[in-house]
């Protein structure tokens, strides 16, 4: 058998050519199997053919990752990577086993995700070490900003020139086209006009015209994104978060979003990715309506975990109108993820709370009463552009802590037990959990940093001197004690229990407006775990009958200790309590 012969013949060169040929299908002069040869050698992947297990789980209910930016704490004398690694190992280590550290490269706007070089760490966080040495410890997320690059960078500098490699790499279009159906999340021009060598061009700009849009129907872009994936495997990452994915392909007289190109261009990097290191992990970042979102786990084939976008709206507007009906709705409709696939959960993050996927969930005056909560209690909203020139609201900035000082009848006493309530029901869900790095310490508003920064984001994006942090921690009166205890007793207890592997089994329980509660039982069966959250600011009773705990078992509240029989027949749960009831107590 000759070499072609075996190559053609290989599993893995069948299935990377079978993905070339449906992305580039409508695309002239592209070699299938050239390509697929290419993408082999520069993921190094030519003597293997043995393909990935599809329905393998890699991640249980040990796993919790922090999300934070390379510089969310600075130490004088030392690299924020460095720092940040120290205080991973002294506070959280053994109660959060993974880190997504937001994008580490040289950048020149939107905090990292307008990328200078990919293949560089940017000078002011540390370097290459400094990311190897936190991917020893625990499982590291990295981003991959897919879907543009900066203005700035090397490659576009070469558009401009028209040299290789960029002279084809972005993309391009006619201030003449039809581009009225485009979706995008800004209000900004989507196109911007820039002199080249070649004339006048007008390139795309999805997001802002710092970050241009790259061409992926140019084979040599998804050849640099295979290269970028290699290095990031040798330096340890193991989970890759495709930012911006769902606007990856461009197709004059569609939306633009979602197209069968981009999911198709996800089940190649899937497959690349899982031959080349078995347990690495693909995010899709997809901030879009809750059944588009879910259609980038495909046939198991594509992401293995999504973003479940849908919560932090629904879970913030369930906590500041005290009525779970709409978050209880939703919970109803998520299928199950299969074996392979989880949901990724989330309630905070370095953005702000999306709108868009509480879209279809709550009507549009449910949204603008929600923002207009979030704005009395210091958020500010950014807007995306809809049709005949009206904006509508994208998304609520403001710090998770801040968002849920009180209901819509204004800040109350009960700020911390309703912060802490957010958490135990995102850590108790289907799903593997994340915690902004910021809401593991109640961070506030932060409007210094909105005006430096002169964007609303920024409002959440605080830096943190490590040992006034620490300080803080120290004391157990300070809020910042307060919140950390609360959320680390929740990990420890977690982490321990079987019926909260993120793909254990997951029932939503009626128990009326003011107790928001679901089942979980574990992949063996053998342990179950009734979690009830009172998202009221008033006592309620909720009747044991209601939960059918079986009488033959013995059943204990994991958090406060309560023992719990059909006996008691109720249990009156203080303002925005929680109960993990379980019939096992592991660890």
């Amino acid at each position: 058998m000759t070499k072609d012969t075996e190559k053609d013949s290989s599993q893995l060169f069948k299935s990377v050519r079978h993905h070339i040929e449906a992305i580039y299908d409508m695309v002239e002069s592209v070699d299938y199997s050239r390509l697929s040869d290419e993408l082999i050698e520069i993921m190094r992947l030519q003597e293997i053919d043995t393909a990935p297990t599809r329905y393998i789980n890699h991640w249980d209910e040990s796993d919790c990752l922090v999300i934070s930016y390379g510089d969310s704490i600075l130490q004088e004398g030392e690299s924020p990577l460095h720092s940040l690694k120290h205080f991973l190992d002294k506070q959280v280590k053994g109660r959060i086993n993974g880190v997504h550290i937001l994008p580490f490269y040289p950048f020149t706007s939107d905090d990292g995700f307008s990328v200078l070089d990919y293949s560089s760490v940017n000078e002011s966080l540390g370097e290459w070490a400094d990311i190897e040495e936190i991917a020893a410890d625990y499982r590291l997320m990295s981003d991959l900003v897919i879907n543009h690059c900066s203005a700035r960078s090397p490659w576009f500098e070469n558009f401009i020139k028209g040299r290789d490699p960029g002279r084809n790499f972005f993309v391009t279009a006619s201030p003449e086209d039809d581009l009225s159906s485009v979706v995008r999340p800004r209000t900004n021009p989507l196109l911007r006009e820039v002199e080249t060598a070649e004339g006048t061009q007008h390139v795309w700009c999805t997001f802002s015209h710092d970050q241009v849009d790259l061409n992926f129907r140019n084979p040599e872009v998804l050849k640099q994104f295979a290269s970028i994936i290699r290095q990031y495997l040798d330096s340890g990452v193991r989970l890759f978060r495709l930012d911006a994915v769902a606007f990856l392909w461009k197709e004059l007289g569609t939306n633009c979003i979602n197209l069968d190109q981009t999911h198709e261009v996800v089940r190649l990097l899937r497959t690349l990715i899982e031959h080349a290191q078995s347990d690495a992990v693909i995010v899709t970042e997809t901030n879009i309506p809750n059944r588009e979102n879910l259609a980038y786990f495909g046939n198991a084939n594509e992401a293995h975990w999504v973003y479940n976008f849908s919560l932090p709206p629904l879970l913030v507007n369930t906590l500041v109108t005290g009525d779970c009906n709409y978050l209880k709705q939703w919970m109803m409709s998520m299928p199950p993820a299969r074996n392979g696939t989880a949901y990724f959960n989330f309630i905070a993050s370095h953005d702000g709370i999306g709108l868009r996927p509480a879209e279809g969930l709550l009507d549009d005056s449910e949204i603008n009463t929600l923002v207009e909560t979030m704005q009395q209690f210091g958020g500010r909203v950014s807007w995306r552009a809809v049709d005949e020139g009206k904006s509508k609201p994208y998304e609520i900035n403001i710090s998770l802590f801040d968002a849920l000082q009180g209901t819509q009848a204004g800040p109350d006493q009960w700020a911390l037990q309703r912060f802490i309530c957010a958490h135990a029901i995102m850590l108790a869900l289907e799903g593997v959990p994340a915690i902004y790095i910021h809401s593991l310490m109640g961070t506030r508003n932060d409007y210094q940093r909105v005006e430096n920064a002169g964007h609303n984001r920024a409002i959440n994006r605080h830096q943190w001197d490590y040992p006034e942090l620490d300080a803080r921690l120290s004391n157990a009166d300070s809020n910042e004690s307060q919140v950390f205890s609360g959320l680390k007793k929740l990990l420890e207890i977690r982490r321990q229990q079987s019926a909260f592997h993120p793909n254990a089994t997951q029932f939503t329980l009626h128990l009326g407006s003011k107790l928001f509660g679901f089942w979980r039982q574990s992949i063996d069966r053998q342990q179950s775990i009734f979690c009830v959250s009172n998202i009221s600011d008033s006592v309620q009773s909720l009747n044991l009958s209601d939960i059918n705990l079986i009488d033959n078992e013995s059943w204990v509240d994991l958090i406060s200790g309560l023992s719990c029989n059909q006996k008691m027949q109720s249990i009156q749960m203080q303002p925005y309590q929680t109960l993990w009831v379980t019939n096992r107590v592991d660890g």
